[in-house]
């Protein structure tokens, strides 16, 4: 902990506060309507921007998480109920927000036989119902190697198969509860063999403690089982009872790694300080599409892959 009390939070880390009539607007929206976003509930950098943009990542399966990963703010504990009127209220408020990129993940719920896996299916497709021309993606968990569990969501065709490794395979068990490296990979290839033509994508969280070979060895270990996008962003330790942060990564390293990912074959590399997971989500899409279609010798159409704002 000495070694945390003497890091300094460097400059390039400062976050421009935007709480406009739009932040207010989201807030409020998500109140009235029970529900939960990542945002909120990690204490992300970026909620200022994003909800001042009217975007936003819906948090289904409650707010309590059966895991306590040592970098993660979201409440840890037993959920006590299952609230099967959630997917119809996300789409309500997607719709509400006129989005066109939809961005939905969940605490674990390994409480749930299959991790509730129906409820991100149900999420899907009610989206989906209100408002046909939204991509659709969704952060899963692991759902503890639960092949059917996967099967189920992959069924329901969501535009964008997310899962996060978090970091490197030495520091999984320190950093991850419960989850596991190859077992995080494994979810990956076999959701990319279920549905061959649905992008997957995945995260690395920098600072803490990582070497720089291996995280080439991790953009090496997607990229064997097609992950299509990268993101790659500094852990920021959210409370002092948390894991605490190593290093800052400066800009240029974070530079030079998006040049790695993409000359090892990711269609798109979100690499920066400040980038988590679903940030400029639909963007990140945009980009990875567009280089498959180049690919392909085909066209691809933006008009729905914006944040429709």
């Amino acid at each position: 902990m000495k070694q945390q009390e003497k890091l300094k939070k460097p400059d390039w880390l400062r976050i421009k506060l935007t709480t406009d009539g739009n932040y207010a607007e989201i807030k409020e929206m998500m109140r009235t309507k029970t529900l939960h976003t990542v945002c909120e509930e990690a204490r992300c950098p970026n909620i200022y921007e994003c909800w001042a943009n009217r975007t936003a990542t819906f948090m289904i399966l409650g707010d309590i998480c059966t895991r306590a990963c040592r970098f993660c703010a979201v409440k840890t504990g037993m959920p006590t109920e299952l609230d099967l009127e959630e997917p119809e209220r996300v789409a309500e408020a997607a719709e509400q927000m006129g989005l066109q990129h939809c961005v939905v993940t969940s605490v674990a719920r390994d409480d749930l036989k299959d991790g509730g896996a129906s409820i991100f299916a149900a999420t899907i497709r009610a989206i989906r119902k209100r408002l046909p021309f939204c991509r659709v993606e969704v952060l899963i968990p692991d759902f503890l190697g639960n092949e059917e569990a996967l099967q189920t969501v992959m069924d329901a065709n969501p535009d964008i198969l997310n899962h996060n490794i978090e970091t490197v395979e030495r520091l999984s068990n320190r950093v991850r509860a419960r989850a596991k490296y190859k077992r995080s990979i494994e979810l990956l290839a076999r959701a990319k063999a279920m549905k061959p033509k649905i992008p997957t994508k995945s995260s690395i969280m920098l600072g803490v403690g990582e070497e720089y070979d291996e995280i080439l060895q991790a953009m090496d270990d997607l990229r064997a089982v097609d992950v299509n996008i990268l993101t790659l962003g500094q852990y920021l330790q959210p409370t002092p009872n948390h894991l605490p942060i190593v290093r800052y990564v400066h800009p240029d390293e974070f530079a030079k790694l998006k040049e790695e990912g993409l000359k090892r074959g990711f269609r798109h590399v979100e690499s920066g300080p400040l980038v988590r997971s679903s940030y400029h989500a639909h963007e990140q899409t945009d980009s990875a599409h567009a280089a498959i279609a180049a690919e392909a010798g085909g066209a691809v159409s933006a008009g729905a892959c914006s944040s429709g704002m």
